[in-house]
């Protein structure tokens, strides 16, 4: 079989195995999140945290509460790297330096995941499950409870109120994230990835000594990392390493975990307006995106040239053989597509066009279909966006879902797209300016402006996945990409929860004959342009002077 039949293939099954989750996964969520039913673990739990599920919050409160939850969430995290080398299971690892305590702290709370250690190499078994794993539930459903208060917000009228944020947050991890994981875990111990809390042990004799690998509850983080779209491996080569992801198989359910829920959450949106329709219309620009995103990387990795090049069955450098090309590169989409940042291969030795695919992809606000949550509020933003300027062109006030897209809803929309992209290019540039950021990049020229421009466009973005050229464990790029994770994850929530809390005060309008029709087939391409012309106008430059300016070189 060739290799690029077996990577269509790969993306076929995926397909297939998506599609057939779609609906009993959304109709789920959407059931979890409407009911107004408690198990008794969910009331254990709420009476411990002295919190009081069936009280509506307003906007301003539902932020109070992602923010406080965040804040703890970080300075516990924080705390516990900090005394790592005094507490049991630490395999003999000492603390955690302070920059890259807090880099690793608002990364992990942030949903991001950006790693600047050897994972292996500095967190012990109680930091990696009672910390980095605790993280990985808790910061996926902040975002889903987020995305869902913007959801009700369309969905509800005349009142402020958005549900309750520790009932969202509660359920989301007991109802839907944990159920998923446990299943997911077994499946991976089968494909072969480990599972134990054993210490560190000589693997064999190799040229120069002996190499040690430490084992641990690798496939319990694998796959909420995965299902979570969070990313940050066991270990520091993530998913390429065997032990985290043994085969082809593992490697397509792990594609699988990243994508299942965010595509899936499109059906809970339409169940909890009313419409399917308008559910298929935001799961058609979703799909559409990655669809030619995966197509596009494929081709641009299989399309070798030259003697060795053939032989190699394509740009064989920084993947793993037992991957391929067609592997790599439908996961290097999903992964950048949504907020994940897990990686089997290096994007850093992808061509240079295919390097600019993952950067592009996580420029796009990493909406098809992006993460957990934040996927689909970020195309619900782009939704907003595109009937504005729908009104715009036929001269009438905007209208989304029955709520009017006024001055006040378009600020906060205008807002949220204008946060991330800041963030990258203005730290891109201060890092650029300065001396020593650019002592860290491996490659100068263009490839070396990728690596920078890649790192905190990840970090900003709340993916996590590297060039794999920077050498980002200093304490610049620590403090300055940790503030960029944590200002581009909660500056877009407020103004999210915001926009949702406007539109929940609102009176909806009857339909006429004027009416944009956003469950058709025409709004979902107008949609897709929009996302594309606000990405392309905002980091073109940008993108112009690295993997453009590299690729037209090759």
């Amino acid at each position: 079989m060739s290799p690029v039949l077996a990577g269509a293939l790969q993306l076929l099954a995926l397909i297939v195995a998506l599609g057939l989750s779609y609906r009993p996964l959304g109709d789920h969520m959407a059931r979890v999140y409407s009911s107004e039913k408690h198990l008794r673990v969910e009331k254990w739990i709420y009476k411990g945290i002295g919190a009081d599920p069936g009280v509506e919050m307003r906007w301003p409160a539902y932020l109070r509460g992602v923010l406080a939850f965040s804040a703890v969430s970080v300075l516990f995290l924080y705390l516990l790297q900090r005394v790592q080398g005094s507490l049991p299971g630490s395999l003999g690892f000492v603390s955690i330096d302070p920059d890259q305590a807090f880099n690793t702290a608002a990364s992990f709370v942030a949903n991001t995941n950006w790693q600047s250690y050897y994972g292996e190499q500095a967190m012990g078994h109680v930091v990696q499950t009672g910390g980095l794993a605790v993280q990985n539930f808790v910061s996926a459903a902040v975002g889903i409870a987020v995305a869902v208060a913007l959801v009700r917000g369309f969905a509800r009228s005349r009142t402020g109120e958005l549900g309750n944020f520790w009932a969202d947050l509660v359920r989301g991890t007991v109802r839907i994230l944990l159920p998923i994981s446990v299943i997911g875990a077994l499946v991976l111990v089968a494909c072969g990835a480990i599972q134990n809390f054993s210490g560190i042990h000589e693997v064999g004799q190799f040229t120069g000594g002996t190499q040690q690998w430490n084992g641990g509850a690798v496939a319990s983080q694998e796959v909420i990392k995965e299902l979570g779209t969070n990313g940050g491996g066991y270990f520091n080569a993530n998913s390429a390493h065997p032990f985290e992801n043994p085969n082809p198989l593992s490697n397509l359910f792990e594609i699988y975990l990243i994508l299942v829920i965010p595509f899936a959450l499109t059906r809970t949106f339409g169940r909890m307006v009313g419409s399917l329709k308008q559910g298929y219309a935001i799961l058609g620009a979703m799909a559409a995106i990655w669809v030619v995103f995966t197509g596009l990387m494929m081709w641009t990795e299989f399309a070798h040239h030259g003697p060795a090049f053939d032989l190699a069955g394509g740009a064989m450098e920084g993947k793993e053989t037992r991957f391929g090309i067609g592997g790599s590169s439908i996961f290097a989409v999903a992964t950048t597509l949504t907020s994940t940042g897990a990686v089997n291969s290096f994007h850093s030795s992808y061509t240079g066009f295919g390097g600019g695919i993952t950067m592009l992809g996580m420029q796009l606000g990493e909406i098809a279909p992006g993460g957990v949550g934040s996927g689909l509020y970020g195309m619900l933003i782009m939704a907003v966006i595109a009937v504005f300027l729908a009104g715009l062109m036929v001269g009438r006030t905007p209208e989304y879902l029955g709520k009017k897209i006024g001055t006040c809803e378009i600020k906060f929309a205008a807002c949220y797209i204008l946060v991330t992209p800041a963030l990258v290019l203005c730290f891109t540039a201060v890092a650029m300016a300065l001396p020593t950021p650019g002592d860290s990049m491996t490659n100068s020229g263009a490839h070396g402006f990728s690596e920078i421009l890649y790192a905190y466009t990840s970090g900003a973005n709340n993916n996590g996945s590297a060039f794999a050229g920077l050498n980002a464990d200093t304490q610049w790029f620590n403090s300055t990409i940790g503030i960029a994770m944590l200002l581009g994850r909660f500056l877009p929530m407020v103004f999210v929860l915001a926009l949702a809390g406007s539109l929940a005060e609102q009176t909806p309008v009857p339909e006429t004959a004027g009416t944009l029709r956003t469950e058709k087939p025409l709004f979902t391409g107008l949609l897709v342009g929009t996302i594309m012309i606000i990405a392309g106008l905002t980091y073109f430059p940008a993108l112009a002077l690295g993997p453009l300016a590299e690729g037209l070189a090759a």
